[in-house]
């Protein structure tokens, strides 16, 4: 799955899409382009991914900040999975953990609890021992075929590297981060396009309003 076919798929069948769903689709479509086409620039692919992936899921937030979005998302994922009957995303997950999904869970830089030490909010001792417990949480949801919960772990991840990208924290083409930014991305570019497959499955599902509508004057 990529934008060529996705697109190709969506201008089929858009004349029968809501309009707030077709907005949707449109405008994760178009991030996943521009995802594709950066090409080797892993910062820039990593940062249109995510917006595509926001484009698909989005509602307006009222409150919350960062843990309202994250809920968000994840009631947004647990829904998916609960429509996904061809099972992409348990493909996925299962594929790539020997890949990306395996060193993202082992990578120190992606877990919060590393950056709160750093900042001096938590002992090495404290962070190094929330790390193994929710590794250890990771890997018994693997063996027990969780795919909900692993997402949510990988997912939980990628939040922390978004955040430290577009919150100024890093820098482009950096040496330091380079692994979990291709990490990332790499999963990103496969997840992206399984969710919009879902969503192509079931555009009359009972979907939320797209947020930022068109305003036409």
């Amino acid at each position: 799955m990529n934008h060529k076919t996705l697109k190709a798929r969506q201008r089929r069948e858009r004349a029968n899409y809501p309009e707030s769903f077709a907005l949707r689709v449109h405008r994760a479509l178009s991030w996943l382009d521009a995802a594709e086409r950066a090409d080797k620039d892993w910062d820039a692919r990593f940062v249109f991914l995510w917006i595509a992936f926001n484009a698909a899921y989005a509602e307006e937030i009222r409150g919350g900040g960062r843990d309202g979005e994250q809920q968000s998302f994840r009631q947004f994922m647990h829904r998916l999975l609960q429509l996904d009957a061809h099972g992409h995303l348990a493909k996925l997950v299962w594929e790539e953990y020997p890949k990306s999904i395996r060193t993202l869970i082992e990578n120190p830089y992606v877990f919060p609890a590393f950056w709160k030490w750093q900042a001096g909010d938590l002992t090495e001792t404290g962070w190094k021992e929330r790390f193994e417990k929710a590794n250890q949480v990771a890997i018994k949801a693997l063996e027990k075929g969780n795919t909900a919960l692993v997402l949510g772990v990988v997912l939980h991840r990628i939040y922390t590297l978004r955040n430290q990208i577009l919150h100024g924290g890093a820098t482009w083409n950096s040496g330091v981060n380079r692994t979990q930014v291709r990490d990332c991305a790499r999963l990103m570019g496969q997840l992206v396009p399984a969710i919009i497959t879902i969503l192509m499955d079931h555009p009359h599902e009972d979907w939320p309003a797209a947020a930022w509508p068109v305003v036409k004057e």
